[in-house]
């Protein structure tokens, strides 16, 4: 049995990017600080994969002051969406086809 591929998204294939997704599929907006600790990044870290992310349009950032601090947010477009709905039910088949061989 040949198992397709085709669906699985190379975007997601990084940890980094999957968490960052799967934490805007479940949140309608959440900040540069709070998705840092979530994932446990490094500041570089965080911003070169949301930039990636933002490049691809999957997410929209936006750049605010709160009093004189800057405030980043980030949230998913419904391209990103679509794009990351079809990574998952690609990764499921995958799954299940892998179990029924």
């Amino acid at each position: 049995m040949k198992i397709n591929l085709e669906n699985i998204n190379k975007a997601f294939e990084s940890k980094v990017r999957l968490g960052i997704m799967s934490a805007l599929m479940v949140n309608s907006e959440i900040d540069f600080t709070t998705l840092k600790q979530l994932l446990n990044l490094t500041d570089g870290n965080l911003a070169s994969h949301t930039k990636n992310l933002e490049e691809m349009g999957y997410i929209v950032s936006t750049k605010k002051f709160i009093g004189r601090k800057p405030n980043t947010t980030y949230t998913i477009t419904e391209n990103g969406k679509e794009a990351f709905t079809q990574h998952l039910n690609a990764l499921e088949d995958f799954l299940k086809n892998a179990m029924n061989k």
